[in-house]
């Protein structure tokens, strides 16, 4: 296998970034960026930590993220697992990294920046769904700010309904967790976790 070593090796091969690989990047929203992100219902959370890195899936009804102006955007931490691992990773080492899915769309979005975990009463209670809130809200500070372009969308042709997998083809929940833990009882989870999910999507 070979191996490249240095960064020198890796420019020789890849040769010059174009232009508007460069240009399109900005350390603040544009409005059209802020139109983008806000049609965004998913994103990918990148954080980093001393275990090592981590990377959450996050969604949301609309906009996954709340843009507070065109440094900040607001990201709500909705029910889950209680892992933490992200939470954990910023308040160690707040460097973050989101990349933006609009559903329809093979432009994609993607924000490098700063991060805190912010429990302020106010903050949370501005996110309240159906009488429910966030625990806590990672306030993001945006270092920098562009759109990725549309080929690995187009090549792996996400939104094609003819390319979407058959749910029954595929390991289900209730079978991932017995592949992780023989004695787990798979029927019984895969019974119980769509109410369960319905219960505590907020």
């Amino acid at each position: 296998m070979a191996i490249i070593g240095t960064i020198e090796e890796l420019k020789a091969l890849y040769g010059q970034a174009g232009e508007t690989s460069i240009v399109k990047v900005t350390d603040a929203l544009t409005v059209e960026y802020r139109r983008m992100i806000e049609a965004s219902p998913f994103a990918a959370l990148a954080t980093v930590g001393p275990e090592g890195l981590d990377c959450s899936p996050r969604g949301d009804d609309l906009s996954v993220v709340r843009v507070a102006d065109d440094k900040t955007v607001l990201l709500p931490d909705w029910r889950g697992n209680n892992r933490i691992d992200s939470l954990a990773n910023i308040i160690r080492d707040p460097r973050v990294a989101l990349l933006f899915l609009v559903p329809g769309s093979n432009t994609t979005m993607r924000i490098n920046g700063t991060a805190v975990v912010s429990a302020d009463p106010a903050l949370i209670g501005s996110f309240e769904v159906d009488g429910k809130h966030p625990r806590t809200v990672v306030v993001i500070t945006i270092n920098e700010v562009y759109f990725q372009c549309a080929r690995a969308l187009l090549r792996s042709q996400l939104w094609n309904p003819e390319r979407f997998a058959e749910p029954a083809s595929l390991p289900s929940p209730g079978a991932l967790l017995k592949a992780a833990k023989a004695d787990f009882d798979k029927d019984a989870y895969d019974r119980e976790w769509p109410g369960r999910a319905a219960k505590t999507m907020w």
